[in-house]
């Protein structure tokens, strides 16, 4: 027995009817368009330095159920590997039986009553991978195992930057929020100043009803706001998997926010090193690979045997004294003549699934690619746009005191003032907005190029 075992765990490291595998050639230029200087990537708490904001990604990095989701698909596609890989090994078993028996009264008159008892090892069925099958199923397993770990990987990437986005979109509308809430308090104020001119008859009815439609107008936008904050709200809670704490750090301003906005792009092929979407779909062309090799190795004969080491008597006191050994050894090969094309049609799926395989990574670099181009177009010029627009406020400002002035030396009409006014406030709620944008360019950026996932 043990020299038979020997020599299967010998034989285990048959040959192999894998293709070789050859990646494709990376289908995008061999720089970017805006390339920036190589470097090494920032961890997520360097990027995103806003204690308030670490404080929340490290409760979703707790609590999200997508996250934990990821995790147990890694747990299960590493089980599958561990339940193929065994098949390789021979499956010992140990066994114990007994059996009383009486025969008929025609076969046996007396009525005589036999009994047989026994107890022994046993391996049943195990195939000796000469041609690698087995081998090459257990390889396209482990691939897939690693396939899911990136996948994993991924998935916590993702999460970080909806976090980010989510928290930033919250510092939007919280800001956005309190400045309609000033502008409505301006606005009700010289709706009041107005209303005491007109009954003074120093202003006209036209005057009070200008005033009056623009703290309307600033109203409906309050309640906007304070519905996208509810909203923006909601979706933190879900991406977080419990409630906001308490304890929150204060959060910063969308002018102060400490994010890192000019990282380092590298060249196009370390994306394949830094991208846990790229190592995934490369890990699934392996898969790919190895299956073919399995469905190769399908033409060619299997030889398995079964065997069995044991014990065997008519009385059980006397079951393990000597003479009562017993053994079997049944060895069967088989060699597949007829299966009406299903072979061959295995092959063949095998071989344009691993084409593919193929096809999708070329795509996954692809989108990669033009991923890391957007962002870093995008990076590249929001400062400048941002730079232009606090020009734009402090124009508008100034135009709104200025029209203040006119206005009050009855030198402009009610209806200019209004528009200075509403210009100073549309071009503020603008300004917010492009640094909100700002910073999500940097953080998608930060994705495209696969950071945060050490």
């Amino acid at each position: 027995m043990r020299a038979m075992i020997a020599m299967s765990a010998a034989l285990l490291a048959g040959c192999s009817m894998n293709p070789p595998l050859t990646k494709p050639t990376m289908p995008v230029p061999a720089a970017y368009h805006d390339a920036q200087a190589s470097g090494t990537m920032p961890d997520w708490r360097q990027m995103l330095a806003d204690p308030a904001l670490q404080r929340l990604v490290e409760l979703a990095l707790e609590n999200n159920r997508d996250l934990r989701e990821a995790a147990l698909n890694v747990a299960a596609v590493q089980a599958q590997y561990q339940i193929q890989d065994a098949n390789r090994l021979p499956a010992l078993d140990a066994t114990a039986g007994g059996s009383r028996q009486r025969a008929s009264s025609a076969d046996a008159p007396n009525g005589a009553v036999t009994q047989q008892t026994s107890a022994g090892l046993a391996i049943n069925a195990f195939e000796l991978d000469f041609f690698g099958r087995l081998r090459s199923q257990s390889q396209a397993a482990f691939a897939r195992y690693l396939a899911s770990v990136e996948g994993q990987r991924t998935a916590r990437l993702t999460l970080i930057a909806a976090m980010a986005d989510a928290y930033l979109e919250l510092r939007l509308a919280e800001e956005q929020s309190a400045l309609t809430e000033r502008t409505l308090a301006d606005w009700r104020l010289a709706l009041t100043l107005t209303e005491r001119l007109h009954a003074a008859q120093q202003r006209s009815g036209l005057d009070v009803a200008q005033a009056a439609g623009q703290v309307a107008t600033a109203e409906a936008d309050l309640h906007a706001r304070d519905r996208a904050l509810h909203l923006a709200r909601n979706n933190l809670e879900l991406l977080l998997g419990t409630q906001l704490p308490q304890d929150l750090p204060r959060g910063r301003p969308l002018a102060q926010q400490p994010v890192m906005t000019t990282l380092p792009a590298g060249l196009p092929s370390e994306l394949l090193a830094r991208r846990p979407d790229l190592m995934q779909a490369e890990q699934a062309l392996v898969a790919a690979n190895a299956e073919i090799g399995a469905a190769r190795a399908a033409f060619f004969p299997r030889v398995s045997l079964t065997a069995q080491l044991g014990l065997g008597s008519a009385e059980m006191g006397s079951l393990f004294k000597g003479g009562n050994r017993s053994w079997s050894f049944a060895p069967q090969i088989t060699q597949p003549i007829f299966h009406g094309g299903q072979l061959r049609a295995e092959l063949k799926l095998a071989e344009v699934r691993s084409n593919i395989a193929i096809v999708q990574y070329e795509h996954a670099i692809q989108t990669a690619f033009r991923e890391v181009n957007d962002a870093l177009a995008s990076n590249q010029t929001y400062q400048r746009q941002i730079v232009a627009q606090q020009r734009v406020v402090d124009a508008a400002a100034l135009r709104e005191r200025l029209s203040n002035l006119r206005y009050g030396a009855g030198q402009d009409s009610r209806l200019e003032l209004l528009d200075a006014q509403r210009q100073a406030y549309a071009a503020q709620s603008a300004l917010l907005e492009l640094r909100r944008d700002h910073f999500k360019s940097a953080i998608a950026l930060y994705k495209a190029l696969g950071g945060g996932v050490s």
